[in-house]
């Protein structure tokens, strides 16, 4: 996260039944777990859509497909203490692969750091497991 910078990131909703596949991290500054969707920042001269087939690949050696744009969120939040900005472009895909819907939890290589992603519930993430950004939840139960 680059100081006083908006950075532009594409983020993908990966459904299975009523859980969704996101990835765990750790806020020092808060002493608390969050996730978030796969994905990443778009590069210059790339669509959103090839940003999210690129990180995904990269990520978890996954090539998705039926990408639909949800929403675009602006998220301002603190993480370890300093404020970030995002631009987020919220798209619901699939796998390719059907056989990737029966893993428990992905391996997600992301600068240099080997995290996990795992399916969970809505019902889930709270005030302490964070989904974020935070518009997320709201987005995501809202019958349309």
């Amino acid at each position: 996260m680059k100081p006083n910078q908006i950075r532009v990131i594409a983020i993908c909703i990966m459904r299975h039944g009523e859980k969704i596949l996101v990835c765990e991290y750790f806020d020092k500054g808060k002493d608390t777990p969050f996730y978030r969707p796969l994905g990443g920042a778009i590069e210059f001269g790339e669509t959103s859509k090839a940003a999210l087939k690129r990180e995904l690949k990269e990520e978890i050696e996954q090539e998705i497909t039926e990408l639909k744009l949800l929403n675009i969120l602006e998220s301002i939040f603190t993480l370890e203490g300093k404020t970030g900005h995002e631009i987020v472009y919220v798209y619901e895909g699939h796998f390719a692969d059907e056989s990737a819907y029966q893993r428990e939890s992905f391996e997600v290589h992301e600068e240099g750091e080997t995290l996990t992603a795992s399916w969970r519930p809505l019902s889930f993430f709270n005030d302490y497991h964070r989904l974020v950004p935070e518009a997320l939840v709201p987005l995501l139960t809202t019958k349309t």
